[in-house]
């Protein structure tokens, strides 16, 4: 379980561009100094990521590891980096690039390159740390490291020919990267929420620890005139894999990201999480214990969000388990699945860092990617400072020592879910104590009333409810039957029933809504732990 905090905290001799190819002016001004030359491409990548493989990674040491431990979370606060020395500053492109500082909390260095071309060949020169690219206290512990030592990540801040008197871009990002390999975007609401990853290693492997690889290099691609994004390459490394990234960053109305990988394993992988998405849920409208917090809920999204290889719409609320919980939805070549942030409603957060704004994340596979398993995580948490959510992509094909994988998908940083379903959505999971009112409740039992909304429940003739259909795998369903919400929301219908469960194990409830041979909505999974 990642700790937010760890994520996003808050906060040689010049030489000459122009003999490369690339206007001098912007990046000469804004005080950066480079590395001499090196040949690059893509290519180029991937064949230093499969060297690599090769062999044991060895980690970077070269910094003082005493230095980077004073540069504390306090610490860390009060470096900022001076944005009068962001990357294109002045062009070319719209979007400035500015670059985190090191410490306790980011102490790996990361390289930063920016890329040329002359005649035809592309070069790459690293973008050399320098304290004086910071504005920090005169007794910081930050101007103890040496120069070059390198960064901790990367923001790309909002459009320069933007508005800048509403959205400065000097205050305002769109993109960040930083910490292992976790990366952030914000969707149309202008909020940031969860986050996705590189790669996610046997992530809640019973007796094995998760391993959390790095991105130790990027690579900027300067954006032609009119551009709406940037390409951004990185190079991962971790004790059991490599790989080369190719990042095509979009700005529009949310992020567009598409992402290319090939990765190279050192050694064997157990839960090979690809696309991964890591989220936070403490809890929700779902399941609230009296008295855990003043706010109705706490969650940075409240679903996960598939379309099947078959054409199946799911809906599976997320929970807060007592204990670390892994999910299966084995699948072939899926359409797409995301972490979705559904309810949009201040009133139900009460809470002014806008959780009812947090982007919606959906993957989108380029390709068909074969058969495997959406696999979600679900770690038990009593704040809301812990990532305690992942789903990814598990492969069918074991991941072992010498293999390699080639991805490509896209991910949309949204308000709601890019492809959306014509059938009826999910939008509330709500649970009480079985039995009727007025008369003595059973016990044990449980009651469920599942909301759904939609154009085909608008549709249907006057008097006529929709048939729930209702599965488990044990357990018996009582007192079911659905009503329209009593809001006069046209389509907007609740599904009720009581469930009494068999034995103490936790138990998936499948649900959906039809009239006759129609489907009316999205399929509701629910996993249930009875006590």
């Amino acid at each position: 379980m990642m700790d937010r905090r760890s994520l996003l905290v808050a906060g040689g001799a010049s030489l000459a561009l122009a003999s490369l190819g690339l206007p001098a002016g912007a990046q000469a001004a804004a005080g950066l100094r480079f590395s001499p030359p090196s040949p690059f491409s893509f290519e180029r990548l991937v064949a230093l990521s499969k060297s690599l493989a090769a062999k044991p990674r060895v980690p970077d040491a070269s910094l003082p590891a005493d230095v980077l431990q004073r540069i504390d979370y306090d610490a860390q606060g009060k470096i900022r980096f001076d944005t009068r020395n962001a990357l294109f500053r002045d062009g070319p492109g719209a979007f400035p690039v500015t670059f985190f500082h090191l410490g306790r909390l980011a102490p790996v260095p990361v390289h930063m390159y920016l890329l040329e071309d002359a005649r035809g060949d592309g070069f790459a020169r690293e973008i050399l740390y320098d304290p004086a690219l910071f504005t920090m206290p005169a007794d910081s512990p930050a101007r103890q490291l040496p120069a070059g030592a390198g960064f901790a990540g990367f923001r790309l801040q909002e459009s320069r020919l933007g508005d800048q008197a509403g959205r400065p871009w000097q205050d305002n990002d769109w993109v960040a990267f930083q910490g292992a390999s976790y990366f952030r975007a914000i969707g149309e609401l202008y909020q940031y929420g969860l986050s996705a990853r590189g790669i996610a290693l046997d992530a809640a492997v019973p007796d094995r620890p998760e391993e959390f690889p790095d991105f130790t290099r990027f690579y900027f691609e300067p954006p032609t005139a009119g551009s709406d994004g940037m390409t951004v390459y990185a190079l991962l490394e971790g004790p059991s894999i490599t790989g080369a990234y190719k990042f095509l960053l979009r700005r529009g109305k949310g992020v567009l990201m598409d992402v290319e990988c090939r990765l190279f394993l050192r050694r064997d992988v157990e839960r090979f999480g690809l696309a991964p998405l890591t989220s936070m849920y403490w809890y929700s409208e779902t399941a609230k214990p009296t008295g855990i917090d003043w706010r109705p809920e706490v969650h940075d999204s409240d679903g996960l969000a598939m379309w099947n290889g078959a054409g199946e719409r799911i809906w599976r609320p997320l929970n807060n388990p007592t204990q670390t919980r892994a999910s299966t939805f084995t699948d072939n070549s899926p359409k797409g699945f995301g972490l979705l942030q559904r309810d949009r409603s201040f009133d139900h957060y009460q809470d002014g860092v806008q959780y009812e704004k947090r982007p919606s994340l959906w993957v989108e596979p380029l390709g068909a990617w074969g058969e495997g398993e959406v696999q979600l995580i679900e770690i038990a948490t009593d704040d809301e400072i812990h990532d305690n959510v992942l789903a990814c992509w598990v492969p069918k094909a074991p991941a072992s020592a010498g293999s390699s994988v080639t991805l490509k998908y896209r991910l949309h940083w949204s308000a709601v879910e890019p492809f959306p379903s014509p059938l009826a959505r999910c939008i509330a999971t709500r649970m009480g104590r079985g039995g009727q009112p007025g008369r003595p409740r059973p016990a044990g039992v449980r009651k469920f009333m599942v909301e759904f909304i939609g154009k085909p429940l608008e549709s249907l003739p006057s008097g006529v409810k929709p048939e729930l259909v209702l599965t488990a795998a044990r357990g018996k369903f009582s007192y079911v039957f659905a009503e329209a919400v009593p809001n006069g929301v046209a389509g907007h219908w609740r599904a009720q029933f009581d469930f009494t469960p068999e034995g103490g194990e936790a138990v998936d409830m499948r649900l959906f809504l039809k009239n006759g041979e129609q489907t009316l909505s999205e399929t509701w999974l629910y996993q249930f732990q009875p006590g």
